[in-house]
């Protein structure tokens, strides 16, 4: 069926208002008052450690959207209540209760010096991990998601989570990519510190969303450094990039092929990305590449890329923009599905398949891809 112009600029809108409707009423949005630090039974309850780098501006007891020229280093530790289903986020309502919410149990700011000491310390692996939030984010969102999904992936060490100042408002969408762009000396920084230590092998970049734009700016910005060092130590993995597809390709011909092929998780039903190409002109998105297309695959072998279509994942927020959340969990089932042996592709386009155990969850799959180099 064929339309007219105005006619799918109509649709385009329509789309935008119901995405919009089911985004306001699935969102209680959490207050800062779930970072206050809450009594926790250790027996009763998993508790996690979660490190965190803002150039928010503090305000009050959390962050706001404004942007600060210092960062600001706090720990966490998360308690995962027993009855945590994967991959859901079990928000405070009322009083907080750490037998059936996830809660802060222990906060503690730091400097500069304290952080690096901390966050310097890999994994049994040699790695670190860092997960860069999306747009439409709050700081207090960013930590909770990286805990849920530390928590479900069975994850050891201490996850980093960088929070970049997002307006944390559906209306912020440009604000946003400004805010990412502005975000980008911070987070070199914050790389280059944590790929300088002797013992960490590898540094995860795990960005969501916009987030994924603002991790593709940060390896052009290491590639004009001549950081060579520092990106042979990287294992990259986008998760819904929200990057033009012309942008995404011209970030590629300037970074080249990593020692680690970068991994995409991308879908073909992704509203959020449909909502943001509408906002930018129709232009594509990088997150919603489509594996069956044969300039996808001949790019992919191109730029080294290993880009998955996760359309199969249910998504929890009804637009299918946070699938990667599921894929934590998988991590173990994937595992067993390949007799033990989670069998991750080389550079290709491919399809998740979870009896074909392509893939691991994304804070575990480092090991996977790099174990063997």
């Amino acid at each position: 069926m064929q339309y007219s112009v105005l006619t799918r600029r109509w649709i385009s809108v329509a789309i935008i208002a119901i995405v919009s409707a089911q985004l306001v009423a699935c969102a209680n949005r959490p207050s800062a008052s779930v970072l206050d630090p809450v009594a926790v039974n250790p027996a009763s309850s998993r508790q996690l450690t979660v490190l965190t780098a803002t150039n928010r501006s503090r305000d009050g007891g959390g962050y706001s959207s404004r942007r600060n020229a210092d960062p600001a280093f706090e720990t966490f530790t998360v308690a995962i209540p027993p009855s945590h289903r994967p991959p859901k986020i079990e928000w405070p309502v009322g009083r907080p209760d750490a037998s059936t919410d996830m809660v802060v149990s222990e906060r503690r700011s730091l400097d500069q010096k304290q952080f690096l000491a901390l966050a310097d310390a890999p994994n049994k692996d040699g790695a670190v991990g860092i997960f860069v939030h999306g747009y439409n984010y709050t700081f207090q969102e960013g930590l909770y998601r990286l805990a849920q999904v530390a928590a479900d992936s069975k994850t050891d060490g201490k996850p980093v989570l960088f929070s970049w100042p997002s307006q944390g408002s559906l209306a912020g969408y440009l604000a946003d990519r400004d805010a990412a762009l502005a975000s980008r000396d911070t987070l070199v920084w914050l790389v280059k510190s944590m790929a300088a230590k002797r013992d960490v092998k590898r540094v995860i970049l795990f960005g969501h969303s916009i987030g994924g734009f603002l991790i593709m700016e940060t390896l052009r910005q290491l590639k004009l450094e001549g950081r060579g060092d520092v990106l042979d130590k990287l294992v990259v993995v986008l998760a819904a990039p929200d990057i033009d597809d012309d942008l995404f390709r011209s970030q590629l011909e300037v970074v080249g092929r990593m020692r680690t092929p970068i991994t995409l998780f991308v879908s073909k039903d992704d509203k959020a990305l449909k909502i943001s190409s509408f906002i930018s002109g129709e232009k594509p998105r990088a997150g919603s590449l489509n594996v069956d297309s044969p300039s996808v695959r001949d790019a992919a072998l191109r730029y080294g890329l290993r880009i998955i279509d996760i359309s199969s994942v249910k998504a929890a927020d009804g637009v299918g923009h946070d699938r990667y959340a599921n894929l934590a969990q998988l991590g173990p089932q994937l595992a067993q599905a390949g007799g033990g042996a989670v069998s991750v592709p080389e550079a290709g386009a491919f399809v998740f398949d979870v009896a074909a155990s392509v893939i691991s969850s994304p804070f575990r799959l480092a090991g996977a891809v790099v174990g063997g180099r």
